[in-house]
């Protein structure tokens, strides 16, 4: 019989006498340590941090590890969880889809953002991966505002705890590149900012706000690159202390414009006056990132709000810095010295505004990056730039011999080939044809290991786990029809500086660090994906995942047993 029915037949005294007892239990140190075990579960930070540091390869953590302070990367380590086995599990490694894949859960053949830049298969029209001409530029003259995350075909992390919260959660997005503010910050963030070359200001888009917030517009007012440029840049410490890295001046690096050698100092503030874009190749972009993040913090209060808030940052200027002298420059070692004492700044604000034990953050990377082609091919390691476009071109001819038409071929972008599907349904071409010619020429040309039809990949004999991440980047709206795998070392780029973007552990395998509330000290040497990032998140949010999530959760950074394996 149910407990009420039961109540109901004891006579009065022996009734009020019954739920004393049951009162009694109710408050009774047992219960309470129930009740306090369930709201505990829901006891969220009052901050999530998200830093994704562009182009940081994982051993970067260790190359520099002597020369860090205790506060930034160090202090991570030590009190914080490593996730040191932490793989891209798509393709290509880079810049949109990182920051997609680590804040959805998604991998590229369910979000949309197949790349940077994709041809549209049923236009034949090449599509930056947030160009949105619907709106328009926040904060500036120039089009460098005519942005959305709408070509983003799920949801984020943050979009799902601004849902969770009833929109009560504040989330702001920082970055100097657009995309790396855009993706991270979801459909439905507070704010999201990024850097304007041509104005040398912080703007936004019409699809977030018509104008710019006043402490925005006061933090642009500042001068800010101007006056961290304004000195140039020189080494943080003596130059000859730069042991970590090759020469300074090596013909393997890129010089600024106006300057006859690689070397130390550069005289940045110079070229600044006419391009104020060149604040991202350099050290003081990473450090204007943060400030604007820290007065995000102060004029959003967020951490102090009824709801957890979340604030995602990219420091760009890293990936600036590779691309343009390699992972081996002294500017390299430079840039993350100096990117070690500034997340060491921003951790200390953190602790004072936010309080130590009530934020959590995690440090991770979009993609890595290979060494330059001259710098490896010294030592005899095979390493050879990959030019996309030459490729497109000698398939052009080939196919052009064979169907008397030009131009079946758009382009080779990312290592995947892109054929004018417009033009083949026009002249009622056989794709299947096209593609078999295709697949057999590239296959035959030098530096490349496979070449597959993705539609036939099921069948292709190509070792895992690249077969694995080729099927997470198929879109067949959005992604190539033939996908390229170059052998190692070999990679689409200059010869000088460096990119990234393919299968390599060089370009794949990155930092994953987790700290603060709800974080348990220790490491891990498990195989862990990028798409397990947000699924992890979400758990320790109590929130449900992005809607295109994958990944799985990282349950030992909250177990009992964390501990270093």
């Amino acid at each position: 019989m149910p407990l009420y029915y039961r109540i109901r037949l004891i006579p009065n005294r022996r009734k009020i006498l019954f739920l004393l007892i049951l009162v009694t239990f109710i408050t009774s140190p047992v219960f309470s340590q129930a009740k306090k075990a369930i709201a505990s579960s829901l006891n969220r930070p009052k901050l999530v941090v998200g830093i994704v540091v562009d182009q940081m390869r994982w051993d970067y953590l260790y190359r520099y590890y002597d020369r860090y302070g205790n506060g930034g990367f160090k202090r991570l380590l030590s009190e914080g969880f490593s996730c040191e086995n932490t793989f891209i599990n798509y393709l290509p490694s880079a810049t949109a889809v990182g920051h997609t894949t680590i804040f959805t859960g998604a991998v590229p053949a369910i979000s949309g953002i197949t790349g940077n830049n994709w041809i549209d298969q049923l236009s034949g029209k090449q599509v930056y991966c947030t160009d949105d001409s619907t709106v328009k530029t926040v904060g500036s003259n120039s089009h460098n505002g005519e942005m959305s995350p709408r070509n983003l075909l799920v949801s984020t992390i943050t979009d799902e705890l601004r849902l969770a919260t009833n929109l009560s959660s504040r989330v702001i997005g920082v970055s100097l590149k657009d995309r790396a503010s855009i993706l991270p910050a979801g459909h439905m963030p507070t704010g999201s900012y990024w850097f304007d070359d041509a104005s040398g200001k912080f703007i936004t888009s019409t699809y977030y706000m018509t104008q710019l917030p006043d402490w925005v517009n006061k933090f642009n007012d500042q001068n800010k690159p101007e006056k961290l440029i304004e000195k140039g840049w020189n080494t943080l410490y003596p130059i000859k202390t730069y042991t970590a890295s090759s020469a300074d001046d090596v013909p393997w690096e890129g010089k600024f414009k106006g300057e006859t050698s690689t070397s130390f100092p550069h005289n940045v503030q110079d070229i600044y006056k006419d391009n104020h874009g060149v604040i991202r190749r350099t050290p003081f972009g990473n450090t204007l990132t943060l400030d604007l993040a820290t007065a995000a913090i102060d004029a959003y209060k967020l951490g102090n709000g009824p709801s957890t808030d979340f604030l995602t940052i990219n420091c760009a200027s890293t990936d600036y810095v590779g691309h343009m002298f390699g992972i081996n420059a002294i500017e390299i070692e430079d840039v993350y010295l100096r990117l070690d004492k500034d997340l060491a700044t921003f951790f200390a604000l953190l602790d004072r505004k936010v309080g130590s034990k009530n934020y959590t953050v995690f440090l991770t990377a979009d993609h890595g990056a290979a060494h330059a082609v001259d710098f490896i091919s010294q030592f005899n390691i095979p390493s050879h730039p990959w030019n996309a476009v030459q490729i497109a071109a000698n398939l052009n001819q080939v196919l052009q011999a064979k169907f008397e038409l030009p131009n079946l071929v758009i382009s080779a972008l990312d290592y995947k080939v892109n054929f004018n599907l417009v033009l083949i349904e026009k002249m009622k071409l056989d794709l299947a044809i096209i593609k078999a010619i295709a697949t057999d020429y590239i296959r035959r040309q030098p530096g490349v290991l496979f070449a597959v039809d993705m539609e036939k990949i099921s069948e292709a004999s190509i070792p895992e786990p690249i077969k694995t991440k080729l099927i997470n980047s198929y879109s067949f709206k959005r992604g190539g029809s033939i996908a390229i795998i170059p052998e190692s070392g070999w990679f689409q780029g200059p010869k000088v500086g460096t990119s990234h973007g393919t299968w390599s552990p060089n370009d794949t395998h990155i930092p994953l660090l987790f700290m603060g509330k709800g974080i348990k000290h220790g490491s891990t040497n498990r195989t862990i994906n990028m798409t397990d990032i947000a699924a992890t998140l979400a758990a320790l949010l109590n929130i449900q995942m992005p809607n295109g999530c994958v990944g799985n959760v990282i349950t030992e950074i909250t177990s009992n047993n964390s501990t270093a394996q």
